[in-house]
């Protein structure tokens, strides 16, 4: 087979190159080693920036995110109990976030990526991308126990931080900046009605909790546990009990319903530089992981395969590869901003193993420095409702 971009990986950033790609002509083959049932009922992320929202719905697949979309104009920081509202529009000038799940954006993408012609091959094997140093790279594939050959021109590694494409590289051409965090959280999909209108992060100190959503009738909730934490000594009884401690104020309380889901996340940061190898190009969690705090890893999936998509066309119109050369420098730039911001919202709302009081009196202050200064929420707001596309 030949096609121009060959893309591994059929989630959110592989689905929206290849969506962006179309809109200027531009033919691609996506691979994913998943089943189409399980990448679209996969539950990620499900806060989308205002860029993203306005991207997905400028380029034609935004229909169903409008209608069901949950726009939010704030958030809600809770410490020990007392809540302050960060009003996200009017320190932004009117921009939002949108709750929708990552699962529904997934779905979204590949109902037009089909619906357009575009091949997308799920339960693929063995994936091998070669020759990336070379004008004509090829992938190479397993599918139900045939060998296949895909030629193109460029190769987009969007197969997350476990995938095949960042190891197609020779060693010693990326390297790999990480950090583990000393916590993670206990997620719950639950069947009942959120008891808020907007999501509130909780700083207790039995640690942090998240009262996020997914719909008026599907609640998301998280409880920081300890990175090693086994979750079979979680009964959705003790769950429940936890969130009702840590998110509790006077006069509100949570509404409990049957699970669907529940996990553990370990938290880490990841950067992987430089984003690109000859005609390989990283994108998303296969370039790098941000912590969930502060709501950024399917949005700045997006932002990087925007920069690619733009340096693609560039490229197939003029024959000029200039922004190609610099898709790294321009995703960088906000990969380490996501970074500080993911970061720094972990260690402001979670509990720290080891911290003393003086660490604690420093927490505080940096939150009342919050609650009183206009220009330190509107920081928080303007990184949270995301930065503006370059």
């Amino acid at each position: 087979m030949r096609t121009q971009v060959a893309i591994v990986g059929a989630g959110p950033a592989g689905l929206v190159l290849s969506h962006l790609l179309s809109l200027d002509g531009i033919e691609s083959v996506i691979l994913e080693d998943r089943s189409r049932a399980y990448v679209e009922r996969r539950v990620r992320a499900g806060v989308l920036e205002q860029g993203t929202v306005d991207l997905l719905c400028d380029t034609g697949v935004g229909d169903r995110l409008r209608r069901e979309g949950l726009v939010h104009h704030g958030i809600i920081i809770s410490d020990d109990g007392h809540r302050h509202r960060i009003a996200l529009s009017d320190l932004t000038g009117g921009r939002a976030v949108t709750i929708y799940g990552q699962q529904e954006v997934v779905k979204d993408l590949i109902q037009a990526r089909l619906s357009a012609g575009t091949p997308i091959h799920f339960e693929v094997e063995d994936v091998r991308p070669v020759e990336l140093d070379s004008p004509n790279p090829i992938v190479r594939y397993r599918k139900d126990g045939n060998e296949h050959e895909l030629r193109c021109d460029f190769v987009a590694g969007c197969d997350g931080s476990h995938g095949v494409s960042r190891s197609s590289a020779p060693q010693g051409v990326f390297t790999v900046y990480e950090r583990d965090h000393p916590f993670a959280w206990l997620g719950i999909l639950a069947a009942v009605a959120p008891s808020t209108d907007e999501l509130i992060y909780a700083r207790h100190g039995r640690g942090f909790a998240l009262y996020s959503l997914r719909s008026p009738e599907v609640s998301r909730l998280y409880i920081q546990v300890d990175p090693e934490e086994d979750i079979a000594n979680w009964p959705d009884a003790r769950i429940w009990d936890e969130l009702r401690i840590r998110l509790a104020t006077d006069g509100w309380t949570v509404n409990e319903g049957p699970v669907m889901e529940k996990s553990i996340a370990v938290h880490r940061s990841v950067v992987v530089e430089p984003m690109q190898y000859g005609r390989l190009f990283l994108a998303g969690d296969a370039a790098h992981i941000v912590p969930p705090s502060g709501a950024k890893g399917l949005n700045l999936a997006v932002a990087d395969v925007r920069a690619l998509a733009q340096g693609l066309v560039h490229f197939y119109r003029t024959g000029d590869n200039g922004w190609l050369e610099r898709y790294t420098e321009r995703c960088l730039r906000r990969v380490w901003r996501v970074q500080q911001f993911s970061t720094w919202m972990s260690m402001l709302l979670h509990k720290l193993p080891g911290a003393d009081a003086f660490q604690e009196r420093l927490v505080r202050a940096e939150l009342a420095w919050i609650r009183q200064s206009e220009a330190a929420a509107r920081s928080l707001a303007e990184n949270y409702v995301g930065l503006p596309f370059d």
